[in-house]
């Protein structure tokens, strides 16, 4: 027998087109998997701060709550969305063989990001002014003013890690990420505990904890990329290139920036306008709770939506346009899959979820009944995710961030207004 007879012999009795299907699904869910873990282990590293100061009482849990809002709108989404132009860069070049490419645009990258990361720092340093005169609660906003001079350290860091991130993932290099964040989350619940539970400082502690811990991230991951042998191709030593073509970088960085800040400012700016509802501490601690978990739910989609970035950059890279089309069938396939699961899940865990952030039984009973509401939010915010991912992949940032601009500020803000100070719904239009 020949072999393409043994060949064919041997192949199950499935149309080429599916066959080609499944396997897109397999290697999207083993790259999506270590990519959903980085994201979850990353983003946990605020969860757990605000878990620590939401025990020290209400108060300590709203001031902490808002300024990792604040910090999340004007500080780590900016970063996060300057960085994900390297999905472009590096998905690209890498499908495209020009491997020292990569380790130009990472330095590049880090370079522009930690520059960007002086006046955001000077903008955290106000940030109980700033809120004080946002018409924001003055209990509140001094607490938040002081978590977030805490957390300044933590955007010098923040920036490079995401770079890093972007870096490896475009050359499907993930399970250090996952070894590098695992290592460091295990490291930031003591370092919380004794911050926050054994020394002076209280919630700042949680702040401090968590710069400390995404430092130490950042400098794992930069570790491996100058001494591993698995990016010896793709690193690059430092040279005057590194400036030559900063225009060309920050032209796609802003973009990128405005796609991922316009949403996430969006649902931050919800937290903000619950200060002005009737109990604002109740409606600022529930909300954040139902958002911060919410972006802990968003970070599953958020590694799906990496890993079609990947793969649709890199086939692109490659003058491969049928496989990206393959790849963004699949990539829906796994995201409603996705999100049915985790919509059934939050409803499921809605009665005990709230312990996890506070005593209060007032905050506990409300922080259950917004979940529905988040359930079906988290299922959508799948399929955006997904899409954005495509765009990044293909360098779409621009139309994206007009998009998103007209979704959230011209239909989502104003709702969220309208039903919450004019129908009284109070903070479940939030979400």
């Amino acid at each position: 027998m020949h072999l393409e007879e043994i060949s064919s012999a041997s192949t199950p009795l499935l149309p080429a087109k599916s066959r080609s299907l499944i396997d897109e699904v397999q290697k999207q869910l083993y790259l999506a998997g270590p990519l959903v873990l980085v994201s979850l282990l990353q983003y946990s590293l605020q969860v757990i701060s605000l878990m620590f100061a939401g025990h020290l009482g209400e108060l300590s849990l709203s001031g902490a709550s808002v300024a990792t809002s604040f910090a999340n709108v004007t500080g780590f989404s900016v970063l996060l969305g300057m960085g994900t132009a390297l999905d472009t860069f590096c998905g690209q070049a890498y499908g495209a063989r020009q491997y020292r490419l990569l380790g130009i645009y990472l330095q590049r990258a880090v370079f522009v990001l930690l520059l960007t990361s002086i006046p955001l720092a000077i903008i955290w340093a106000f940030t109980g002014q700033i809120l004080l005169h946002l018409g924001q609660n003055p209990e509140i906003s001094a607490e938040a003013g002081i978590y977030a001079r805490w957390l300044i350290p933590s955007l010098f860091a923040y920036g490079p890690l995401q770079c890093h991130v972007r870096f490896l993932q475009s050359q499907n290099i993930v399970l250090p990420m996952v070894l590098c964040s695992g290592i460091t989350v295990l490291l930031h619940v003591p370092l919380c505990w004794f911050l926050v539970a054994k020394t002076e400082y209280g919630n700042r502690g949680a702040a401090l904890a968590t710069a400390v811990s995404y430092w130490v991230n950042a400098v794992m991951l930069g570790l491996y990329v100058k001494f591993s042998r698995a990016c010896r191709m793709t690193r690059a030593k430092l040279s005057n290139e590194v400036l030559t073509d900063l225009v060309a970088f920050v032209r796609l960085a802003i973009p990128s920036a405005f796609m991922i800040c316009l949403e996430y400012w969006a649902f931050e700016m919800v937290v903000l306008l619950a200060g002005f509802l009737p109990d604002p501490k109740l409606e600022t601690s529930v909300l954040s709770i139902t958002l911060n978990t919410m972006w802990m739910v968003y970070m599953i989609p958020t590694g799906l939506s990496s890993a079609i970035s990947i793969r649709v950059s890199n086939e692109l890279g490659s003058g491969n346009p049928q496989g990206a089309q393959l790849s963004v069938f699949a990539a829906f396939i796994i995201c409603l899959t996705e999100g049915i699961i985790v919509a059934i899940i939050t409803i499921l865990v809605r009665d005990i979820w709230g312990f996890l952030y506070s005593n209060e039984t007032q905050v506990v009973k409300y922080a259950s009944a917004m979940m529905p509401v988040l359930a079906a939010s988290d299922f959508m915010d799948g399929i955006q995710c997904t899409l954005s991912g495509v765009a990044r992949g293909c360098g779409w940032q621009n139309i994206c961030s007009i998009i998103n601009l007209g979704a959230y500020y011209l239909v989502g803000i104003p709702s969220a207004v309208i039903f919450a100070f004019f129908l009284h719904f109070g903070g479940q239009v939030g979400n």
